[in-house]
């Protein structure tokens, strides 16, 4: 890439290093690419975000109920356009971030799909995100390779892999090493960019097609500003409208009032509807931090087996089905425990439960963070979904009322669970800031989502003084007595790999918590940082 050229001819500055093995993602052409993108979308993502901010504005007083402007698209006999062969079994899909080891092992692991993230589960790093692109422009063509010379392992592509979908970040980040008209380019439109034009022919020609996972969506305008990004990109490479298929991650509790609204924006690119736990969780408490009957309890007690949950879950399951849309189940965070069997099969357990739970329920797939994983789901979705969907099934039973989504979560706040928020709060955002955006803490694979709703909950609980399950009232004493001992602990507990971040990410996580105001997402407030 020639920097004077790209500046010159295109309007673009670039503010990161740059290595000559990268020259086949960042032609000059699809720079070109990312250029029109942003100024063609880029102001009305802006003025959607500002939008999405007014309305959030007292979400919680208002009365819960779906859009009474869109009666018409929820009552409409419309479906969404169906999806390509390679989408139409998705019982097991696995994600994980952009980097080299983990698209091929995920690709290999036997899924049906892998999601490979540009958000959740990446830290936003310039080479996290270059080298991530160019892992998948090699994974697309099949050459992608790594050679361990330490471990004496190569990694290569099996004959047949999973197929491939991309997340790229959400509409409210940017891509700072990238300024079109002295401005940042949108992060969404830079990822999806990227990928979409450096691979969307080589996808269609081999079979397959450029397939994405949407995230952080609230309000179907956002679904439709991107049916409008698909169109316009699909014309640009003469792709036959539709080429794009999408996945709409559920993750805010503000999307699960227009959830039709959401398929019907997409129908011509939609490929379902995705039940995003810890983000959904996140999002409610957030809409809900000061409504004066609502006090969310520990983190561990709001499972999908809670009311507002399972509303959430099978009304994505019931408006999925109706409009013929896949319905995608949600993540089983559990990794492999070694040396400890007994503890090993009781977390497996959990995970055959929740399975069983979401193919019982109507969801036509579910999510791994792991490839152990793979094969517990598999047998769970093989034997009680032995078609390749289960999308001709309708759930007229499922009567989910408005209120139902909103329904009121019961349970204490403990000390443990404060404990917990704080120190695996820390330890995501020392990985996070380290370039680690899939953290294994505590027998888990955490991503961005967990440390959101630990520092989020810790805020709610903290400015609503609430009291614990023992009687204490959590003064901001206490709380810091609290977060000083969990710190102490994690001076010598942590991954040694991320001891060097912990006092940054510890006092950032403070800070955030302790704020009078809840940011609304710590990746924004912590982009410069990480870079």
């Amino acid at each position: 890439m020639n920097k004077e050229l790209v500046n010159l001819a295109y309007g673009l500055k670039f503010d990161g290093f740059w290595k000559p093995e990268l020259e086949d993602v960042f032609s000059t052409d699809a720079l070109k690419f990312i250029r029109v993108l942003d100024q063609k979308f880029g102001t009305e993502r802006k003025q959607l975000l500002l939008e999405r901010k007014l309305r959030n504005e007292n979400w919680y007083q208002q009365k819960p109920e779906f859009p009474k402007l869109t009666q018409s698209i929820r009552e409409g006999d419309w479906k969404v356009a169906p999806v390509p062969e390679d989408l139409q079994d998705r019982r097991v899909e696995i994600t994980g971030p952009v980097d080299r080891k983990m698209i091929i092992n995920a690709l290999n692991s036997g899924a049906k799909v892998f999601m490979a993230d540009f958000e959740d589960s990446n830290a936003p790093s310039w080479a996290n995100i270059v080298f991530g692109q160019l892992n998948l422009f090699q994974a697309v063509r099949g050459t992608i390779e790594l050679i361990d010379e330490e471990r004496g392992k190569e990694y290569r592509l099996n004959s047949e892999t999973a197929t491939l979908m991309v997340r790229p970040r959400g509409l409210h980040l940017e891509e700072k090493h990238f300024i079109c008209d002295d401005q940042a380019v949108s992060a969404s439109l830079f990822d999806f960019g990227l990928y979409f034009f450096n691979n969307a022919q080589a996808l269609v020609e081999k079979g397959s097609g450029p397939y994405f996972y949407l995230p952080k969506i609230e309000y179907y305008q956002e679904a439709a500003w991107w049916n409008e990004v698909f169109n316009f990109s699909e014309a640009y490479l003469n792709l036959k409208p539709g080429t794009i298929k999408a996945t709409v991650l559920i993750e805010t509790i503000n999307a699960s009032f227009q959830l039709d609204e959401i398929l019907y924006s997409l129908r011509e690119h939609s490929a379902g509807l995705n039940c995003g736990r810890w983000d959904y969780l996140f999002s409610y408490i957030k809409r809900y931090k000061e409504h004066p009957d609502y006090i969310f309890p520990d983190r561990d007690a709001l499972t999908m087996e809670t009311d507002f949950m399972r509303a959430y879950s099978r009304r994505v399951i019931q408006v999925c089905h109706k409009r013929g849309a896949h319905a995608m189940g949600g993540m089983a965070a559990q990794i492999p425990i070694k040396n400890d069997p007994f503890t090993n099969e009781a977390a497996y357990a959990k995970v055959r439960a929740d399975k069983l739970r979401e193919v019982e329920d109507g969801h036509d797939g579910t999510w791994v963070a792991h490839p152990a994983l793979v094969p517990i789901a598999l047998e769970i979705f093989n034997e009680r979904m032995p078609e390749s969907n289960q999308i001709a099934k309708q759930f007229p039973e499922y009567q989910i009322a408005a209120e139902d989504l909103v329904a009121k979560p019961q349970g204490q706040v403990t000390e443990a669970g404060l404990r917990k928020n704080i120190s695996v709060g820390i330890q995501y955002l020392a990985a996070w800031l380290s370039g680690q955006g899939a953290a294994a803490i505590n027998h888990l694979m955490e991503d961005a989502a967990t440390a959101e709703i630990s520092r989020t909950q810790l805020w709610h609980w903290l400015h609503r003084k609430v009291q614990l399950s023992d009687g204490r009232d959590l003064s901001r004493d206490l709380f810091e007595r609290f977060y000083h001992e969990e710190l102490s602990l994690l001076e010598t507990e942590i991954n040694p790999q991320w001891k060097d971040r912990l006092r940054t990410a510890a006092r950032s996580f403070h800070q955030m918590v302790t704020a009078p105001e809840l940011k609304e997402f710590l990746t924004t407030e912590l982009y410069h940082t990480l870079t």
